[in-house]
């Protein structure tokens, strides 16, 4: 059975967030978790330190789900 949602983009959480909401928007995006997420970043940082790089590059790269297109956004007339 396939666990993720595809209509889905992936996005950082607004919501559920500890430290830039990477770790909640991937586990919402793939269906689990999002301790089992965070515990999977903090275990590749103890052994390899591409936890820290895969999160940064994520939080820098993955828009936020609380961003709002500027063209949809209402003008002053």
């Amino acid at each position: 059975m396939n666990r993720m949602n595809s209509t889905s983009l992936l996005t950082r959480s607004s919501t559920d967030k500890k430290l830039g909401g990477v770790a909640a928007g991937l586990a919402r995006h793939l269906g689990v978790d999002p301790t089992i997420v965070r515990v999977g970043f903090v275990v590749s940082l103890l052994f390899s330190g591409a936890g820290l790089v895969a999160y940064l590059v994520m939080l820098a790269v993955v828009p936020s789900d609380d961003a709002t297109p500027a063209a949809a956004s209402p003008t002053a007339a």
